[in-house]
């Protein structure tokens, strides 16, 4: 029997990212509620390699259209909707098993908290008699929508670090406690004996430093393993100075900036490398590198720490290419960064207006010489069909990356609550009816950038990619019409399928895919886009990444 179960949720989509799942935020709740004496398990829904194919929900039937064939080509996007950790079924017995009090459900982002609710409706069922609490990015930005679910007791706005103990404190002594008493807890939301719901403001740690170590004994490590090693999360700060109108963390959420001391972040290095081997660690910060000297101050400290075989270093968040110089890189790589994620969000001087952003272009460059430099690697992050959003200048953002030695990351815009952007959509009526569609993936959003032209962006990025890694290979490839009347091809070596295909591209714009046996079949695409796009490489040298 334990006091408290903290419960990841599973959830559903085309693809699952194991490396960015790892449960660090409930590691870091369950720590402090180890501090102040109660026993804690976290349950990982998703620490499992079982997933299986579910048929898209109903709200989803229009990227059919998009996703509906199978594609076996080497740029291929999505098709197959998936559940993606163990069934609710499965996570209701085991929390009924737990005998837990309280049970912390954790619901990190919009798009997937449909599933999140479906998790406590479960978990209510099986085990009654506990009380459930939702925390998370979701329940902080939209409290109403959490508590509209009744299997939830108890919303959680901010971080859980702060109070979740004095919930816990509260309820175990006290099954029914007033009103009075429950609004005394921080960042709390609650129904009221009137019926009427309370709802705090967020509540922020002060310092950061002041945390316990992440309870990362109880993070299923080996589900998480990178290769033969281990692999952990480490976040050195949190919220972010920006002010990006499309991002729910930085300064217009009201969020504060904080960085962890130097020994704090040291010691989780240390307890990662020792409690799983971890030979690859992620910092999840929104920015780390914008506070120059303490980031300096950080590097040179690893490095002193781990001389050695320290583990490899990643910032997947993603990086502002204006806060890195020769000193700063050269030091990354020195402490064990391989491959820097930089955020270029576009070229286009109208779309940087809007998004409050200055332009990165130059100081981008001049990241991607310096990585060259110093043998490192580079992803160049562009966003594509945000609210008003030019589609064409998207090709032109494309265009500059295949000139650059980066590989081109493109992330569709999605409205996230708690944002600029998400206010903007509001008012414009563009909003998805459903919560569930608020993600990339099921192209939210058809303003001034359709949804076949998302997808088409999508797929020009792919297939972007697919050029340099033959171009790293020394593989050439015919820019000329490729003459071809087969309707199939051999499914034996994806790579030369996809450079038939690519010469099919250059011929005529049109993008295609293979089938399971071989069949070949058109995308629907905007002509308009990828025919910019073929027009556009014929006027540049096109670069690869490492060559």
């Amino acid at each position: 029997m334990t006091d408290i179960l903290l419960i990841q949720p599973p959830f559903r989509d085309f693809y699952a990212t194991a490396k960015r799942s790892l449960p660090y935020g409930l590691a870091c709740i369950a720590a402090s509620l180890l501090q102040h004496g109660f026993s804690v398990e976290i349950l990982d829904g998703l620490a499992t390699s079982k997933s299986r194919n579910i048929p898209l929900p109903e709200e989803m039937g229009y990227l059919s259209e998009f996703y509906g064939n199978a594609d076996l080509s080497p740029f291929a996007l999505f098709h197959q909707y998936k559940h993606f950790g163990y069934s609710l079924e499965h996570i209701g017995k085991q929390a009924k098993a737990s005998g837990a009090f309280l049970i912390g459900i954790s619901s990190l982002f919009t798009a997937y908290s449909p599933e999140a609710l479906q998790t406590a409706r479960t978990v209510k069922a099986c085990h009654p008699s506990c009380k459930i609490v939702m925390g998370g990015h979701h329940p902080t930005a939209l409290p109403e929508a959490v508590m509209a679910c009744s299997a939830i007791d108890y919303g959680f706005r901010g971080e859980g670090e702060v109070s979740l103990s004095i919930l816990a404190s509260i309820l175990k002594t006290d099954k029914s406690p007033s009103d009075d008493l429950l609004s005394t807890v921080p960042g709390l939301v609650f129904r009221k004996s009137d019926a009427s719901l309370h709802v705090s403001e967020p509540v922020w740690m002060q310092d950061l430093s002041d945390a316990p170590l992440p309870a990362m004994h109880l993070v299923r490590s080996k589900y998480y393993r990178r290769g033969k090693s281990g692999a952990s999360v480490i976040v050195a700060s949190r919220g972010c100075p920006m002010t990006c109108t499309y991002c729910s963390l930085g300064k217009n959420s009201k969020i504060p900036y904080r960085r962890k001391s130097l020994e704090a972040v040291l010691r989780e290095m240390e307890q990662a490398i020792d409690a799983t081997d971890a030979g690859f660690i992620d910092f999840e910060d929104e920015n780390l590198s914008l506070d120059r000297n303490w980031f300096m101050d950080l590097l040179s400290a690893i490095q002193a720490r781990f001389p050695e075989s320290g583990p490899e270093l990643r910032a997947m968040n993603g990086l502002s290419p204006a806060s890195l110089d020769r000193e700063m890189i050269f030091a990354m790589k020195a402490a064990g960064f391989k491959t820097l994620n930089l955020s270029l969000g576009t070229t286009s001087s109208a779309q940087l207006k809007r998004f409050h952003r200055p332009n990165m272009q130059s100081a981008f460059e001049n990241a991607l010489e310096l990585t060259e430099r110093c043998g490192l690697n580079a992803v160049g992050y562009i966003i594509v069909a945000a609210p008003f959003q030019n589609p064409m200048d998207a090709v032109e953002d494309l265009l500059y990356l295949a000139s650059l030695r980066t590989l081109a990351g493109v992330s569709v815009f999605y409205p996230s609550p708690g944002s600029v952007d998400y206010d903007l959509s509001v008012r414009l009526g563009i909003l998805p009816e459903y919560l569930s569609l608020m993600r990339s993936s099921a192209l939210p959003l058809s303003h001034t950038t359709s949804r076949i032209e998302s997808v088409t962006l999508m797929r020009l990025g792919r297939l972007l990619n697919f050029i340099k890694s033959l171009i790293d290979q020394e593989i050439d490839f015919e820019t000329e019409a490729a003459e071809d009347s087969n309707k199939s091809m051999s499914l034996e070596n994806r790579q030369e399928s996809g450079i038939r295909l690519l010469q099919m591209f250059l011929a005529d714009g049109r993008i295609r895919g293979i089938t399971p046996d071989g069949g070949i079949y058109e995308h629907d695409v905007s002509l308009d886009l990828t025919r910019r796009f073929r027009n556009g490489l014929r006027s540049i040298e096109i670069k690869g990444v490492n060559k």
